[in-house]
């Protein structure tokens, strides 16, 4: 009935440019770790830049609600890899999750001002004719995800105030993903007791 995110990725893409930006993307946190690690994240910034460079690219060929906030993420982090590789200060780059999170509280936040919250949009592209309770339980669906994203970003600026790098990449790297899995498997089983009962 509804869609995940990753409904709004468009079958004409091409695929190893998505597969690659998001592997980056899922990657970040340890690819930094490391290359403070080595010695090695002045050589690694552009790398990232470059990929991201070509995310904004790939996103900005795409359809759908996201599109924009996929462009808005990729640029943010394009402009921390700059400011980190110019001021030689890693903790700027270190701000990603937190800028990630930050943007997507404002695109979710800012939809439930409007007349479709973000995960409405998601979920009329498979069906467009949403239920009066499925327009009810997308917009409950739009605030609990502006919590998480509130209650994470606020946890990921505080690792990186922490200046621990190890705790940084810990709670960016996993924690973070792992949380963000079981609250879409939560509102996935949600979903179908709501659908069972909207038949």
């Amino acid at each position: 009935m509804w869609n995940s995110f990753s409904a709004t990725r468009n079958v004409h893409s091409i695929p190893v440019l998505p597969a690659l930006t998001g592997l980056m993307l899922l990657a970040w946190p340890f690819l930094i770790g490391f290359g403070l690690a080595n010695n090695s994240l002045h050589g690694i910034l552009p790398v990232m830049a470059l990929v991201l460079l070509l995310r904004v690219c790939q996103a900005r060929r795409q359809g759908g609600p996201l599109r924009y906030l996929f462009v808005s993420v990729a640029l943010a982090g394009i402009a921390l890899c700059a400011a980190s590789y110019v001021l030689h200060a890693h903790q700027w780059v270190l701000l990603y999750p937190v800028v990630v999170n930050l943007v997507m509280l404002v695109v979710f936040g800012g939809s439930l001002w409007t007349a479709m919250p973000v995960v409405e949009r998601l979920a009329r592209l498979r069906e467009p004719d949403l239920s009066p309770v499925g327009v009810r339980y997308t917009r409950r669906v739009t605030q609990v995800w502006c919590g998480f994203f509130i209650i994470n970003g606020a946890i990921a600026l505080f690792t990186v105030l922490h200046a621990d790098i190890r705790l940084w990449t810990l709670w960016n790297g996993m924690i973070a993903y792992l949380l963000m899995g079981t609250l879409m498997a939560g509102e996935w089983v949600v979903r179908q007791r709501v659908m069972k009962n909207d038949a």
